[in-house]
């Protein structure tokens, strides 16, 4: 097989989660364990930091592996979803794991697949894990997919864990309460590992204090570090003053990820750079004001408030669930434009209700999906947004919608994408970008 072959053979072969929801998504760890066996555990070879949380999780681990590697260490990335190319999961110092490792790592491990049938999810976690043993890589950023307990990605054991928040999100899988769903993402902590901890509320913070207790985990809650004494947004980065609480002293930060949810963010790295500073790495603050201002660059983190046009504004943003919203609310809110255009697709599974009755009803509305059967089909959501005064035309197809939010827009309006990660993926932005100059 060569390369689309490969990647055609895992989509249609594997069950998905991006396709089929929770019938993908596996209870227990034992696929992956017999898959890390076989390679000869390969994750058990390599230094790791396991991040899991609600939000937020993908830019911490992006900004994290860009100070790691901009301080000199071999650093590989496991992130996912990816949004246009399978290889955005698996990255070493910012570079896409080749295609010939995909196909050589399929093809010798073929008759394996099939008789384990992992998923998608816990192939592509094994597919990590081998690649970064075999580069020797010093250390892999490894974000969790969804919960934690149960993820494949929990048979590592890390120098560092990290949970940036819990929110409402898979509740048919990880719990119908805050307290349930924090118990889920709290199994990454292990026996004698530290753990930082993003931002608590008061239903999860007891479930984190107990865990890291019986684990004898210390535990470092990021908001009881630094504080964020001043914030500022320009089109094209954020820049944030951080003072330590500790002794009050303020350092400034200049960041490419220019979202203002990234305030949360930047002080759990902070904490986690500190951390992992105590515990002998080489992370000194040259490597994080480097690293910040061009995390984007190193990592190619997308679609996080992506700003893919000008005249009119053309944003994406992966933001899909309740608190993913609310963060784009606040983002709107300190954002100068004449009309808001929402392009905007959701799939089955999520809290459609709350979220609709978040979204501003002044804005013009492009109902559509994803071309994936998780998707939920346009005219539904079209139908149930009118409960919520949400009105707009229904399109097959993310970028038919665009391409009408373009024809409708001024240069002074923004259109925004958002509603599911899968959503942004298919926008084609070489052909949005082009437009740039009309």
């Amino acid at each position: 097989m060569n390369y689309k072959e490969t990647i055609e053979y895992l989509f249609t072969r594997l069950p998905m989660f991006s396709r089929t929801g929770a019938d993908a998504f596996k209870k227990d760890l034992t696929n992956t364990l017999a898959l890390c066996k076989a390679l000869g555990d390969p994750h058990k070879k390599i230094k790791t930091i396991h991040v899991a949380g609600t939000n937020g999780k993908g830019s911490v681990s992006h900004m994290i592996a860009a100070i790691l590697q901009t301080a000199g260490y071999k650093t590989g990335l496991y992130t996912s979803p990816h949004l246009r190319d399978f290889r955005e999961r698996i990255k070493l110092n910012g570079f896409l794991v080749p295609e010939e490792f995909v196909v050589s790592f399929t093809q010798q491990y073929k008759s394996l697949i099939e008789e384990i049938e992992p998923s998608f999810f816990e192939i592509t976690v094994a597919m990590a894990f081998d690649f970064f043993a075999k580069q020797e890589v010093d250390i892999a950023v490894i974000e969790t997919g969804l919960g934690g307990r149960l993820d494949s990605t929990n048979v590592i054991h890390p120098v560092l864990s990290v949970i940036t928040n819990i929110g409402w999100d898979h509740m048919n899988m990880l719990g119908n309460t805050l307290t349930e769903i924090a118990s889920e993402k709290a199994g990454i902590i292990k026996k004698n590992v530290p753990v930082v901890i993003g931002e608590v509320l008061p239903e999860t913070s007891p479930v984190f204090t107990a865990k890291a207790s019986e684990q004898h985990a210390d535990v470092h809650y990021a908001n009881q570090e630094y504080q964020i004494v001043h914030a500022e947004a320009a089109a094209d980065f954020l820049h944030l003053s951080v003072a330590r609480q500790s002794n009050h002293t303020i350092k400034s930060y200049r960041l490419d990820l220019n979202g203002w949810y990234q305030q949360k963010n930047l002080l759990t790295v902070l904490t986690a750079c500190d951390v992992l500073k105590q515990s002998g790495w080489s992370v000194e603050e040259q490597h994080l004001q480097y690293a910040l201002r061009n995390s984007r660059k190193l990592n190619g983190l997308m679609g996080r408030w992506e700003i893919v046009r000008s005249k009119p504004t053309v944003v994406l943003d992966v933001g899909h669930n309740v608190d993913g919203i609310r963060q784009i609310l606040e983002q709107l809110e300190r954002t100068a434009f004449r009309h808001l255009h929402i392009v905007f697709g959701m799939v089955k599974d999520k809290d459609l209700t709350a979220v609709l009755e978040l979204l501003p009803s002044t804005a013009t509305y492009y109902f559509t999906k994803a071309q994936i059967p998780r998707a939920l089909p346009e005219q539904i959501l079209q139908n149930e947004a009118r409960q919520f005064s949400l009105s707009g035309m229904t399109y097959q197809e993310v970028n038919e919608a665009l391409w009408s939010a373009l024809k409708d827009a001024t240069v002074d309006d923004l259109i925004l994408v958002c509603g599911s990660v899968f959503l942004v993926g298919e926008v084609d932005i070489a052909s949005i970008a082009i437009k740039r100059e009309d």
